[in-house]
């Protein structure tokens, strides 16, 4: 079993200084609903965001829900070989019940998303399917407690995805940003044993996704 972490995730509602702008007015009343309940969204809230702390890491929910979507979708997590974890930017964490079907259409997976912000959890006949709480990404860590932390980054030093994978101990936990730009705040950084690349371009975080765990599957089920 691996832990999979999704990184400082552009997944988050919008923050209170930016709830009174127009553009998140407009669109919360599209919405038929409260601007402190909608997900912060660039392509609605771009001029809101102008200048806010960390802009160009924030306000894609879109290509968190593509990475998570990456992760859910396959035989290592459909057959429970990995742990899948989402921190978000705003130090909230979700963890995954078992077989968890993510909505592909993104209407649907926004609409799951700020329904979990508020209620906590989702819940289906009983068993939990998704469960949030604030949790800092060095909480995370204690609490997992994985044997290594390997990190994913244009910056890190590259590597061959089947080395990396081979060298993957038991109890390891692979951490990929869940956001556009930028790098690993320093307390993600703190926490990484290897920072490592798997080529010398910048590729999107759910095709680093697609890769390295397709890698870690084969050596599972191959």
């Amino acid at each position: 079993m691996v832990f999979f972490i999704l990184a400082e995730s552009s997944l988050e509602l919008v923050p209170k200084e930016l709830q009174n702008h127009n553009s998140v007015k407009s669109h919360s009343q599209k919405l038929k609903k409260d601007p402190s309940e909608i997900l912060l969204d660039n392509s609605w809230h771009f001029s809101a965001m102008k200048g806010i702390k960390d802009e160009i890491k924030r306000g894609r929910p879109d290509l968190v829900h593509f990475c998570i979507l990456e992760a859910t979708t396959i035989p290592l997590y459909q057959k429970n070989k990995i742990n899948i974890f989402v921190h978000t930017y705003d130090d909230k964490v979700i963890s995954f019940g078992n077989n968890v079907n993510i909505p592909k259409s993104y209407h649907r997976f926004e609409g799951l998303m700020e329904k979990l912000f508020l209620e906590r959890s989702i819940k289906s006949d009983g068993n939990v399917l998704l469960k949030m709480k604030d949790q800092s990404f060095t909480e995370l860590i204690d609490e997992l407690k994985p044997a290594k932390v390997i990190g994913f980054s244009k910056e890190g030093k590259i590597k061959p995805i089947d080395k990396i994978v081979t060298e993957l101990a038991p109890n390891s936990c692979i951490v990929i940003g869940g956001f556009q730009k930028g790098h690993f705040s320093k307390e993600v950084q703190n926490q990484i044993t290897e920072l490592v690349s798997i080529g010398d371009s910048s590729y999107e975080a759910h095709v680093v996704i697609a890769r390295i765990l397709y890698e870690y599957e084969k050596t599972i089920f191959m």
